[in-house]
């Protein structure tokens, strides 16, 4: 029977889309188990999703290539993970889901080493916070918001990462191995939900979903995102509303006249100017906008403008009338930077889109890892 607990609720988590599309399953069998065994050969560090590489000799003296897939680079890095805990030549076995379509291709559930140690999938390996001595202002009196930031890691409830749902790592103690709290349900895929039961057809051709309603123009341009392939769009820029969440770390930098937003996904540098009043009239369009600042008490609010057509997030598509009002606040303990944003676009949405998070104070440093999306793509369903 699943653990049901309402006070998870008081979290006030809801996973974001970032999150949801870095906890798929879409390639694996999840309700299957799998043991491999075998000699190292290389680790491919990276987002959205690192994989571990290693050859199994048969009991035939044949020698098979395997690879198994583990979290992103940024994750593995926040939780301590990295490559020297996988030299190559090294005996590793591996315990997981098989790929339901490449042979040769696993999910990792849990790792064991040659000294009989192991660790499960969400294995956490330093402390997931940290300490320093930042002061809480500035000598001119403002809040001081430069650090490394970071959204708090989700895990999910089952170590090994079979079965459940993502919860912070904060609060996975208060569930049982796999449980999924009240109000949330288990990611799709996961082991013995439905779509785990039909394999990769669940995951196949599904409709692209836009995170706001959207215009006549805003659906086209919905359409045309939607074709481009996932691998792509996965290591691809967003926008500097969802790019500054999911599991990058970021960096601030405060000075006196401008503030410099360092964003760990794709190493944007954005500038936001804090001794101009308007927005001048010869904006070059780009990725991360023309930015004013002001503080109103202890809230720095940012006004940006000036986009080049991109992605609000997902598929989500927004024009060069994209326009981002953000909120940043310091917590009681200046550890916690929450964002309150209002993204409008008149061109393509029919409404606002508003969100919050908060960031926590990095427990590693700032360090842009690449992206390069080595997941098998998911074939059309049998008979298409």
């Amino acid at each position: 029977m699943r653990m049901r607990i309402a006070a998870w609720l008081c979290v006030g988590m809801i996973m974001s889309f970032t999150a949801s599309a870095h906890h798929g399953f879409g390639n694996f069998a999840m309700n299957e188990d799998i043991e491999l065994t075998g000699v190292v050969t290389r680790l491919d560090m990276v987002n959205p999703h690192s994989w571990l590489h290693f050859d199994v000799t048969g009991e035939d003296g044949e020698t098979v290539g395997y690879r198994c897939e583990l979290r992103s680079a940024t994750t593995l890095r926040r939780s301590g993970w990295g490559p020297e805990m996988f030299p190559p030549g090294m005996r590793i076995t591996i315990q997981g889901s098989p790929d339901s379509g490449d042979p040769l291709a696993c999910y990792t559930s849990t790792l064991i080493f040659p000294d009989g140690t192991s660790i499960d999938r969400y294995g956490q390996r330093i402390p997931a916070t940290t300490t320093n001595n930042r002061p809480a202002r500035l000598a001119n009196g403002v809040p001081n918001i430069s650090d490394e930031w970071a959204v708090e890691q989700r895990v999910m409830t089952d170590p090994k990462g079979r079965d459940g749902t993502l919860v912070p790592l904060s609060a996975v103690d208060e569930f049982a191995p796999g449980a999924v709290p009240e109000g949330q349900r288990e990611i799709p895929g996961a082991r013995g939900t439905p779509e785990a039961e039909q394999g990769r057809d669940a995951f196949a051709n599904r409709p692209a979903r836009s995170a706001v309603d959207l215009t006549a123009e805003g659906l086209a341009a919905l359409e045309a995102l939607a074709v481009i392939p996932r691998a792509e769009r996965s290591c691809s820029e967003g926008s500097i509303v969802s790019d500054w969440g999911g599991e990058a770390v970021n960096r601030i930098t405060q000075r006196i006249d401008t503030i410099l937003f360092q964003y760990g996904r794709h190493g944007l540098e954005r500038t936001v100017h804090m001794d101009m009043d308007a927005h001048p009239s010869d904006i070059e369009p780009s990725w991360a906008g023309h930015s004013i600042g002001r503080w109103e008490d202890d809230v720095l609010v940012v006004d940006t403008i000036g986009f080049l057509p991109g992605r609000l997030t997902g598929t989500t598509p927004h024009s060069a009338e994209f326009h981002v009002v953000e909120r940043f606040s310091l917590g009681p303990d200046a550890m916690t930077l929450t964002r309150e944003y209002t993204a409008e676009d008149p061109t393509f949405f029919t409404e606002s889109y508003t969100g919050r998070e908060t960031l926590n104070a990095a427990n590693v440093r700032y360090d842009p890892e690449p992206c390069v999306d080595l997941t098998p793509p998911v074939p059309a369903p049998s008979g298409e």
